[in-house]
């Protein structure tokens, strides 16, 4: 006897940021939701480091325990010499990610969300109002991919699909001590990274040590770590997981929506050419993807893409920006462009936008810190009932 088909108001593909944050919201606003994915569980093979800026952390409150936070960034040039930047007030966080993902497949399900794992999505078609998954004894009003750079999705109802990509590998450490956890260690060099840069992240509980090249190039680990071995002392600490990933980098795919269907995060291109920053917008753009959804569902709502237009990034000077990162200027002039102040404004906007650190050394905002820690800590407690 043929198995009756579960229906569902959504079907989200792909357990992602975006993904599982859009499940959340959905069901929280009393869609019936399910999550499509081929993995095992949501924190499998994670491909991304995973650092979140503080806008990020702004729009999802992520358990602490989870995190780790980082004030400031230490520049380094291709002879190794480096600048601290940082911004009061500002802060980014370093995470454990494939507990955040588990973390948020718990919150979607807890508000309703089913996620199916190991079902791979292999199609769909439109059978009236509803789409029938080939392979798969459920049907959904609507559609949406979250389902990574390789869009699955946007293959099946022929939408854009992205076609330049960062390439991105690193390892996690753990015991890595001489990795000074106040920063993240940036390292730009023509040679190691053509195209992005290096990088050495202190995390909850490992450290990620890694780069990404731009768009028809190879990232070469093995070159990277022996070139910063001194600084770090990777020997001394053991390598407990390696992980690489493509990154979006043309911006936003088009078509990026048809009728019933349409892509949001990695899936649409909503990551930055520049930096290859996406989380923010996942979080961002999936849970706004979920309400406009909601909306058109519930409630006779505009079509969701026609909603949404207007507040996806255009990413016009990221894109200018990655057409300079990908000449990959020679060695000799960013060691030179980074003692020079326009290069320490430019790399201050870029990673704090506009903040600046209003004429305090890192040293100073520091003390300060700690002084404001030790004046909370001596407080006096109060007793129960006060």
């Amino acid at each position: 006897m043929q198995e009756t088909v579960r229906p569902y108001d959504l079907v989200i593909v792909g357990a992602s940021f975006a993904g599982l944050v859009a499940a959340r919201t959905a069901a929280m606003r009393g869609l019936s939701v399910a999550v499509l994915d081929a993995k095992p569980e949501a924190g499998h093979r994670v491909a991304t480091t995973g650092i979140l800026v503080k806008e990020a952390a702004d729009e999802i409150d992520i358990p602490h325990a989870l995190t780790r936070r980082v004030h400031g960034v230490r520049l380094y040039a291709p002879n190794h010499r480096s600048i601290d930047l940082f911004a009061p007030g500002y802060f980014f966080l370093t995470t454990d990610t494939a507990n955040v993902l588990r973390w948020l497949a718990s919150e979607a399900m807890r508000a309703g969300a089913k996620i199916l794992y190991r079902a791979r999505f292999e199609g769909a078609s439109r059978d009236g109002g509803v789409f029938r998954f080939h392979g798969l004894n459920i049907a959904a009003r609507y559609i949406l991919g979250a389902d990574g750079a390789r869009s699955a999705v946007a293959r099946a109802f022929g939408l854009g699909r992205n076609t330049r990509f960062l390439t991105g590998i690193e390892v996690e450490y753990e015991g890595l001590s001489r990795a000074d956890p106040r920063f993240l260690h940036c390292f730009l060099d023509s040679k190691l990274a053509p195209g992005y840069l290096g990088w050495v992240a202190p995390g909850p509980s490992v450290t990620q040590a890694g780069l990404a090249v731009g768009p028809g190039r190879r990232p070469d680990l093995k070159r990277f770590l022996a070139a910063t071995e001194p600084i770090f002392g990777y020997a001394e600490a053991r390598a407990v997981e390696r992980r690489s990933g493509r990154i979006p980098a043309g911006g936003l795919v088009s078509p990026w929506s048809a009728d019933g269907v349409m892509l949001v995060g990695d899936a649409a291109g909503q990551v930055s050419p520049a930096t290859g920053g996406g989380i923010k917008l996942a979080f961002e753009l999936g849970r706004r993807s979920a309400q406009l959804i909601a909306d058109h569902l519930q409630d006779m709502g505009a079509p969701p893409p026609v909603a949404l237009a207007s507040e996806l990034p255009a990413f016009t000077a990221k894109k200018l920006m990655r057409a300079a990162l990908d000449m990959a200027p020679p060695n000799p002039l960013i060691d030179l462009a980074l003692t020079l102040p326009p290069m320490r404004w430019l790399a201050q906007h870029v990673y704090f936008h506009r903040r600046g650190g209003k004429g305090l050394s890192f040293a100073e905002f520091e003390a300060r810190m700690r002084e404001g820690a030790d004046e909370t800590s001596s407080y006096p407690k109060l007793s129960p009932g006060a």
